[in-house]
């Protein structure tokens, strides 16, 4: 049987170029994951997915980082597949565990997927040093304590831009609030 699986990390991708191409293999039943990271291991889908396969039966993925970004991850699951006589395919990667050149191309390009993924956790890092040695402030804005607000409650008559900054709103000089006359 072949199995499916496709994976998006953030709700602002679509599963659609996935499912398609899953479709066109001969997928006869597709799990997915919406929003979570390769990175996880433990993935609703994925977690389903696994559980439905049996030996002889076929996963197959759009791309190898569909299925994980960790290649310890990617070798324990084709290790796993491969002592259940369950074979693995990577559509776009052109993988196929079933023939010893797919097996070393998958071990190759799980290699390259985890270092792409280190790669860009160093330049975040570093940007992110970088950013705080000029004095930057990384994360979320910090809010005033609430007894301070109720210090300084905004009089009748203040300017919206000058109570805007005082709860620190933004959007008041760029013309995003808009001061109403009755």
């Amino acid at each position: 049987m072949l199995i499916g699986y496709a994976r998006i990390s953030t709700i602002d991708q679509n599963l659609d170029l996935q499912l398609d191409a899953l479709k066109k293999a001969g997928c006869e039943t597709i799990y997915q994951d919406e929003g979570f990271s390769g990175a996880k291991t433990k993935r609703p889908g994925l977690d389903k997915a696994l559980r439905a396969l049996k030996g002889d039966d076929h996963l197959i993925v759009w791309k190898l980082d569909r299925l994980g970004r960790s290649l310890r991850h990617l070798i324990d699951l084709i290790t796993m597949f491969e002592a259940k006589g369950i074979g693995f395919t990577s559509l776009s990667d052109g993988i196929d565990t079933t023939t010893p050149i797919g097996k070393l191309f998958f071990h190759l390009s799980g290699a390259f997927a985890e270092y792409e993924r280190n790669i860009n956790s160093e330049r975040t890092k570093a940007g992110m040093a970088a950013a705080r040695a000029r004095g930057v402030h990384i994360g979320r804005p910090k809010k005033k304590p609430l007894h301070q607000h109720h210090a300084t409650v905004p009089f009748e008559g203040d300017a919206l831009d000058d109570v805007a900054e005082l709860y620190g709103l933004s959007g008041a000089r760029e013309g995003g609030c808009h001061e109403t006359k009755q």
